[in-house]
């Protein structure tokens, strides 16, 4: 039994139409007019493969095929929406799999004892509104509600607001809910899978996450008649701090990783001394410790740097994740479908968040990878190979029947 290749590849290129950059990405933020016209196709989709379909507060959407006893359902799920000029595999290929193996339970006339659901999560990738993964941490009781709500995007566009337009502001209460096993798959975003030629990663946890945001003033003055000796140069403090939080890295070693992705100089002209600029900081690896370790470090750089330039800072660490570790009964599971699937794989940690790593606050949880070419994604080049696909699909397909209970 294998899913329908042709079937999920047209499913793959209907839905990268929604949102398409003329290079072949993708670009479809949450909750725009992109994000809605996708998930109206998929909830389309999820009706015509007859499943009962609700929308909760958080505009998370559910598609539910019933088992044969009154069980809670084995969910499957990712995300839809996009980072601006991403790919056409992030996110939406764990809700195109999962869809795939609810028609091919379809198809087949398979009864299973525990329900099937098809979950799609809101605003998982964060770059419309932060945190990441907002709404699956809302579902697990992280974050509350009404600092969901209340998250503005660049434009002051309130979330709630933002999903009442699109027609997404559902009913059902956002709240954890019983489940047999949450399953996800995703693209790696990482270059392991590719360089071992392997098609499945059988994913035991997420890394740990921490994400700060460090506001830097300056004084703004004319870029000619101001002596250097008398500079309070925003721009200078924050590149500081960028080499800083790179050299963090270097000296913690092991698997840290840290990255300044985001940063905003004002006035941002050629003949004007920066008075203002912001940035964020990212750092992340398998050890909780190593953050605890690595944060206190961020603190000194920035401070340092701003003594220095002689400029005034705010720094927040504002969101972290610990690791999470995945349940020990629905690793094994994946790792027996990829071996039955036929698929070469492998045990591998997650480098990314995902909405499994809020989920795995709730219930037994756990992920299927499959390569990404060159190990890239967030950009337009994201690819993975259709015989990789495949073999996840089959994967995630053989898992899901297995703890859902084939009658």
């Amino acid at each position: 039994m294998g899913i329908d290749r042709k079937r999920l590849e047209r499913s793959i290129d209907d839905l990268g139409r929604i949102g398409e950059t003329p290079r072949g990405g993708l670009t479809r933020l949450a909750l725009t007019d992109e994000d809605k016209r996708g998930r109206d196709w998929i909830v389309a989709r999820m009706r015509e493969a007859g499943l009962r379909v609700t929308v909760d507060q958080m505009g998370n959407i559910f598609g539910e095929r019933p088992g044969a006893e009154p069980l809670p359902p084995v969910l499957m799920g990712s995300h839809v929406d996009s980072v601006p000029t991403g790919g056409k595999y992030d996110g939406q290929l764990g809700v195109l799999c999962g869809l795939e193996t609810i028609r091919t339970l379809n198809d087949q006339r398979i009864r299973t004892r525990h329900p099937v659901a098809l979950v799609i999560f809101t605003n998982e990738e964060g770059a419309r509104f932060q945190p990441a993964m907002i709404a699956s941490g809302v579902m697990a009781g992280k974050i509350a509600l009404e600092d969901a709500y209340g998250a503005r995007d660049t434009d002051g566009v309130r979330l709630v607001d933002a999903l009442e337009r699109i027609g997404y502001l559902g009913s059902e209460p956002c709240v954890a809910r019983p489940f047999r096993a949450y399953l996800e798959l995703h693209i790696e975003q990482g270059p392991i899978l590719e360089e071992e030629g392997l098609a499945v990663g059988v994913v035991e946890g997420i890394v740990a996450i921490s994400w700060s945001r460090l506001s830097l003033h300056g004084v703004q003055d004319h870029a000619g008649p101001t002596p250097m000796r008398i500079r309070h140069d925003a721009l200078v403090a924050a590149a500081e701090v960028i080499a800083g939080v790179r050299g963090i890295a270097r000296e913690i070693g092991g698997n840290l990783v840290a990255t300044v992705g985001h940063l905003t100089v004002r006035p941002n002209i050629v003949n004007a001394i920066p008075g203002a600029a912001t940035l964020s900081i990212d750092l992340r690896d398998p050890r909780t410790e190593t953050l605890d370790r690595a944060l206190p470090l961020v603190d000194r750089v920035v401070r340092d740097a701003c003594a220095r330039e002689g400029v005034r800072y705010e720094l927040e660490h504002y969101w972290r994740v610990p690791f999470t570790p995945f349940a020990a009964e629905v690793v094994a599971a994946v790792d027996r479908a990829a071996r039955a699937s036929g698929a070469r794989s492998r045990r591998i940690l997650s480098g990314a968040g995902h909405d499994a790593q809020y989920m795995a606050a709730i219930g037994p949880t756990g992920m299927i990878f499959v390569p990404s070419r060159g190990g890239r994604s967030h950009c337009e080049e994201e690819f993975t190979p259709m015989d990789d696909i495949e073999y996840g699909a089959n994967t995630l397909l053989l898992a899901a029947l297995e703890l859902a209970g084939r009658m």
